[in-house]
């Protein structure tokens, strides 16, 4: 489940027909970036990452491009291969945010380098729970946490296990609320770790491929007697909100006293001071809540491979990771223990023993519909 959806815009349907293979050369030093990631991503390697970058490597720059969806990284991959094929140079280096699989035979044609054996020196850094293929790199996450108000809320008691968070939303109703699974990620992330809880807290019983509609509902029943248990107990006895930003609201207006949030989100708004710099975040310890990685993709056939692979090693530094929690409010790429001790002071309560993920496909669906049916039956799904 992605953290936000895109839809295919026009825009991004003209950035595919631009990105036809060409026969034109790179500038040398030049690496050109690619990403599909939101404007604040963006906006953070324009502001951040590239003028550190430049400064510390003389004659290289950086051109920033926007491709507008995955859709566009697609396309300038298939560029890639099929630049591939007839020795031309596909005018793309750095993908910051690509999947290696796609697009299908990237790996197979030679076009994506292998990133565990380019010899970064920062490589062994790398969070192995975020190692997905060697030739991505896992640069940067984002994880759901619990969000709670200190002034109603005593760190000391913050609920770190389901059970004790369970016992807490039913020892004080009212003062919990979360969004509809489809209406954003952190709610739909609440609604996995119930179903982790409910199916002997493994991940890796759920996949892509063996969702089955005996096994869904077995194994998503589960999850919905113990949503239904509290719904009584939430918000408004049983209202959820209707996205990631909502929750952040009523928490912001004291409304609530605790909501699972995004961990990039909420790191924001306390820095914009959209909440109070005393809101109070916990990570569950039995089982975190889902999170995900972004992974960046160096073109093996770019023109400006070796410093693509020094912009790859360069965001693996301390000072890089460092801003990425400070200055955009992500989890590091690396291990915790390669970032620094006051970070990881600061950060304490949220840094993750794991980071459980969930599939999409078809278990989406059977997800979003069956908490409709079986949870909130009374919620109106096109309201």
């Amino acid at each position: 489940m992605k953290r936000r959806t895109f839809m295919m815009s026009a825009a991004g349907a003209a950035a595919g027909l631009a990105l036809a293979p060409r026969m034109s050369f790179a500038a040398k030093g030049q690496i050109d970036w690619y990403t599909s990631s939101d404007t604040n991503i963006l906006d953070f390697w324009t502001n951040i990452v590239k003028p550190a970058f430049e400064a510390a490597n003389p004659g290289l720059k950086l051109n920033l491009v926007d491709a507008g969806d995955g859709a566009g990284i697609i396309a300038i991959g298939e560029r890639a291969i099929a630049a591939k094929q007839t020795n031309a140079d596909p005018q793309a280096d750095f993908f910051e945010s690509a999947d290696a699989l796609l697009p299908a035979g990237a790996i197979k044609a030679g076009v994506y380098t292998n990133i565990k054996a380019a010899g970064l020196s920062n490589y062994s850094k790398v969070n192995p729970l975020a190692i997905e293929s060697e030739y991505s790199l896992p640069y940067r996450g984002s994880q759901v946490l619990l969000a709670y108000d200190t002034t109603k809320l005593k760190p000391a008691d913050a609920p770190k296990t389901w059970d004790a968070l369970v016992t807490w939303i039913k020892a004080n109703p009212g003062q919990f609320v979360y969004n509809r699974p489809d209406k954003g990620g952190s709610g739909g992330n609440f609604v996995r770790r119930a179903i982790h809880q409910a199916n002997g807290l493994d991940p890796k019983a759920f996949k892509v491929d063996n969702y089955t509609p005996e096994f869904g509902e077995e194994a998503l029943g589960k999850a919905w007697k113990l949503l239904a248990d509290i719904a009584p107990h939430l918000y408004d006895k049983g209202a959820y909100s209707s996205g990631n930003t909502q929750s952040l609201q009523l928490l912001s207006q004291g409304v609530v006293t605790m909501i699972p949030v995004w961990s990039d989100q909420v790191l924001q708004a306390i820095e914009q001071g959209v909440l109070p710099a005393e809101t109070g975040l916990v990570q569950l310890q039995d089982l975190a809540l889902c999170g995900g990685f972004t992974r960046s993709v160096v073109i093996e056939n770019g023109a400006n491979r070796e410093a693509s692979l020094k912009l790859a090693d360069f965001m693996l530094s301390e000072e890089m990771q460092s801003a990425i929690l400070t200055e955009l409010g992500g989890f590091p790429g690396v291990s915790w223990d390669h970032v620094s001790e006051d970070l990881r002071k600061k950060f304490a309560d949220i840094i993750p023993k794991t980071i459980p993920t969930f599939p999409g496909g078809k278990w989406e669906a059977a997800i979003n519909d069956g908490w409709y049916r079986h949870v909130a039956p009374n919620v109106d799904r096109k309201s």
